[in-house]
């Protein structure tokens, strides 16, 4: 086999072109990923029946074409999407949270390495997507909070869920579907973690350039505030076993969060029930509660709110309501103003916009602030106890509803999603079966609600991997997979196999890149698979440089969701990820493409 390939079929030219026109229109993005993909299944759906492959009917067209949605890769992916919908919700990784915070307090550059391993084993079990969609709102907040600019934080963090993602076939909806497609080619199935002392030996050299270089590669993007979160000042009764019970206030102010003043500090130790005045925005008020274990409503709503909450089955929401001119809430103040009895929900404290106020009639006898027209009220309750509130008071609810955490079900969520891992990494069931059955676990439960599970899963991803396989399909039995395999191969029998690899590897990570990594991998798998056999080369290694390729998705913010996730966040343009990321590929590709030849003793 010394000659270059012949003419290619015209089936195998159509499925190629058909394959290129897509990436480019990716590339470009002018059209919405959906759009894109589901006019791609169309073409094919359409081209099949007018144009059957040969030894097929017009409508086996059709069921080519829209294979995609039923295929088990798909499904094994909107499992794991809503399984991490599971873990956000119930605040399962709220700790890992606050225990980042704490070790930056130490020290930054510590901080930025513990967070970096965080995120790589975090990923190796979880779907990439989730965990960066947890951590990037600690790390936004961090930043918020004096540590690192999100800016330098939050590109290195994607390259470690990236990297941690590779390292497991369950890792990266990628890795899912470049399995899939080696087992429907005839491969052995892969085990969880087949492949992963190759990649924790690669992410040993390319951890420190993420923690020392990346950081540096990257600007401050930080933008100053247009507008400050809202501080709501409120009074906080000190619980019986509080930290604050016989300790002077100055010991206990290192554990609180910066942003909470206190007004009218008491002198002396503080007592059991005692109320004091303090003020902060929402979360620094949240953490307070946490560290204090005090209350800043009255104990008797709030158990009624959880109650209700927990016989209704609904969520318990905060909101930020103002106060209009017409309300009847005007010059009361909280404890006269009945809200907890009549609504049964719990109003948090109270925002004073800046403007002219009399000292002396802000507030009452009793030392509490009057309520004025504009004050925004932070109020917690059920959704329905809420609107009722809003509609009989005359209050304008001004933010989206925040969902609280169901912390009851917190534990709950995190044991059905490591049982679900845990069963497929020992392969006692396939992946696609007991991530499904941890989705129908999160349901019955009720960690995820049925009415929620729309903003658990993501269109754009699940029309993307149905495109994906299509045209995977297609490129496989049209031809076009074997001559393009024949064409690369032809170019490849004089190298040797760390070259062949690092070739194969880099042919894919030019189209994860690109397009998405999804279409690259199935495109690359039935390419690598026909060089194999070409070049008499064992076929393992080779499938998994196009699984490596796939996932040294860090040179362009299209070539994978996080990348695109993070983009807004911290502020970045396409120059800052060619700059950290390109360097990072080549650092990989060589170590990987030298491991794999080393392991495979090729």
């Amino acid at each position: 086999m010394g000659m270059f390939p012949g003419v290619p079929s015209f089936h195998a030219i159509a499925a190629m072109a058909i394959t290129v026109v897509m990436f480019v229109a990716f590339a470009r993005g002018r059209m919405s990923v959906e759009i894109i993909s589901l006019l791609t299944i169309a073409v094919i759906a359409v081209g099949l029946y007018f144009f059957p492959l040969e030894g097929t009917g017009p409508t086996d067209g059709l069921q080519l074409a829209f294979s995609g949605f039923g295929h088990y890769a798909l499904i094994t992916i909107c499992a794991l999407m809503i399984m991490g919908r599971g873990l956000v919700v119930t605040g399962a990784l709220e700790p890992a949270a606050r225990f980042l915070e704490r070790v930056f307090k130490l020290n930054l550059q510590l901080g930025l390495l513990v967070s970096l391993l965080l995120a790589f084993g975090l990923s190796m079990g979880v779907n990439d997507t989730p965990v960066l969609v947890l951590l990037l709102p600690i790390f936004v907040s961090l930043a918020a909070r004096g540590a690192m600019p999100a800016s330098k934080t939050l590109i290195p963090l994607n390259a470690a869920v990236l990297i941690g993602g590779m390292a497991t076939t369950i890792g990266t909806s990628t890795n899912i579907l470049v399995v899939s497609i080696a087992r429907d080619l005839g491969m052995p199935p892969m085990g969880v973690f087949h492949y992963t002392p190759i990649v924790l030996t690669a992410s040993l050299i390319a951890l420190p350039y993420l923690w020392l270089v990346m950081p540096r590669l990257l600007r401050d993007n930080t933008v100053a505030e247009a507008y400050a979160p809202r501080r709501f000042q409120t009074r906080l009764r000190v619980g019986d076993d509080s930290a604050l019970n016989g300790q002077v206030l100055a010991a206990i102010l290192p554990r609180l969060p910066a942003d909470i003043a206190f007004h009218d500090a008491p002198q002396g130790p503080i007592q059991s029930q005692q109320q004091l005045t303090i003020s902060g925005t929402h979360e620094a008020l949240e953490d307070a509660m946490r560290t204090l274990k005090g209350e800043v409503a009255p104990a008797w709503v709030i158990d009624r709110i959880r109650r209700r909450s927990s016989e209704s089955g609904a969520d318990i929401a905060v909101v930020e309501m103002t106060v209009t001119a017409d309300s009847r809430l005007l010059n009361r103040t909280l404890p006269t103003s009945g809200i907890a009895d009549l609504y049964g929900v719990a109003v948090l404290g109270i925002h004073r916009p800046d403007r002219i106020v009399g000292e002396k009639d802000r507030y009452s006898e009793g030392g509490d602030l009057r309520i004025a027209e504009g004050d925004v009220l932070l109020v917690m309750g059920i959704g329905e106890d809420l609107n009722d509130f809003a509609r009989a008071d005359s209050l304008l609810t001004l933010e989206g509803m925040r969902e609280l955490p169901r912390r009851s079900k917190a534990v709950l969520a995190g044991g059905i999603m490591l049982g679900s891992v845990g069963l497929a990494s020992i392969g006692l069931l396939p992946i696609a079966v007991s991530a499904l059955a941890g989705a129908i676990l999160m349901f019955v439960t009720g960690c995820v609600k049925f009415d929620r599970v729309g903003r658990a899963l993501s269109a754009k991803v699940i029309v993307l991997v149905a495109a994906s396989i299509a045209v995977g399909r297609i490129v496989l039995e049209s031809g076009a997979a074997g001559w393009l395999g024949e064409a690369l191969a032809s170019g490849l029998q004089f190298l040797p196999p760390a070259l062949v690899l690092a070739t194969i590897m880099l042919f894919v990570t030019f189209l994860t890149n690109f397009a998405s990594n999804a279409t690259a991998a199935t495109v690359g798998t039935p390419i690598a698979f026909s060089i194999a056999q070409q070049l008499s080369l064992p076929p393992e290694p080779l499938i998994l440089a196009v699984l490596f390729g796939c996932n040294l998705c860090y040179a362009t913010p299209i070539a994978y969701q996080t990348n695109m996730l993070i983009m807004a966040e911290g502020n970045y343009e396409f120059k800052d990820y060619i700059r950290t990321g390109v360097p990072l590929v080549l650092l990989m590709v060589a170590t990987l493409s030298i491991l794999l030849v080393t392991t495979y003793g090729m």
